[in-house]
């Protein structure tokens, strides 16, 4: 289990990404209701990523990152960055939000899996368990989503190739952690990614016009809370914790993700939910706390 003081460090930063990233899937439809998924993903990359460059030169950090670290940074946020904001856009589309997020949250038995391979951690019994908390959680709220998935496969695809993306992303950084703050970092990656995203916009997102304000406005939001302030909060938990571990510290988001998904758009919450959201706590609690004695 990881020391108590990185976990200490990292508890707050976790409720933070819970409460950020989990209101977030229900704006996800709005937000492409004009615009395509490729333009608007462009739009909050780069808008997020600058932002958070600003405020990191402001506080009178260096923007450099190392010539030798340049290549993680980037295969990185290809992989993470890229993949993750396309395919669980399109997933959180095509299939109920509250779906799209349980899916894309399956990134800690991804991260679990990759961990073990490649940077050779070794899984305690209480991360097992942990684990597969973590798996039941997912897999009630997910039998919820069955008839969207038949319906959508795609959805279903896209939900875990976001899954995967983002975990092989953070391994890739756990391998090779660029010694530069969390603001430097996740605006690089935010503007690297925003490069092939750009390009699809070109290519997919049509003529350019002048949305609505509301479009304008959930974009924006959608930019400076989940893009800005969840990714920086993400890579600095990632900094703290192994992989896994801290892909399960963000096992509550697709909790709070089918909360604001029955609230604002009547999707089902039930005993199954509800049973669900008890693993995820457990799994959580297993994960986070330290032990006793």
């Amino acid at each position: 289990m990881p020391q108590a003081l990185p976990l200490r460090a990292a508890l707050p930063l976790i409720a933070v990404l819970t409460l950020v990233w989990g209101t977030n899937w229900t704006l996800f439809p709005l937000a492409v209701r004009e615009l395509s998924v490729w333009t608007f993903r462009f739009v909050s990359l780069v808008g997020a990523g600058s932002l958070l460059l600003a405020v990191a030169r402001a506080k009178g950090q260096s923007l450099a990152i190392p010539r030798a670290y340049w290549k993680t940074t980037v295969a990185a946020a290809l992989t993470y960055l890229v993949v993750w904001n396309i395919a669980s856009t399109y997933s959180a589309v095509l299939i109920p939000s509250g779906q799209a997020a349980v899916l894309g949250f399956t990134m800690p038995l991804w991260a679990a899996l990759l961990g073990a391979v490649f940077l050779r951690q070794k899984l305690e019994r209480r991360s097992l368990l942990a684990l597969f908390l973590g798996f039941m959680a997912v897999a009630l709220l997910a039998w919820r989503g069955l008839h969207a998935y038949a319906e959508a496969p795609l959805g279903f695809a896209a939900g875990i190739v976001a899954a995967i993306g983002w975990a092989g992303g953070t391994i890739l950084l756990k391998r090779n952690p660029p010694p530069v703050p969390p603001l430097v970092l996740t605006g690089w990656q935010l503007l690297i990614a925003a490069v092939p995203i750009g390009v699809g916009a070109l290519w997919f997102g049509g003529a350019w016009f002048m949305p609505s304000w509301q479009s304008i406005l959930v974009v924006a939001y959608i930019t400076i809370m989940p893009m800005a302030l969840g990714n920086v909060t993400w890579f600095a938990i990632v900094g703290l914790l192994p992989a896994h571990i801290a892909g399960l510290g963000s096992v509550m988001v697709p909790v709070v993700a089918m909360l604001t998904g029955a609230i604002v758009r009547g999707e089902p919450l039930g005993p199954i939910e509800l049973l669900a959201m008890a693993c995820s706590a457990g799994a959580v609690a297993l994960a986070l706390l330290p032990k006793r004695g």
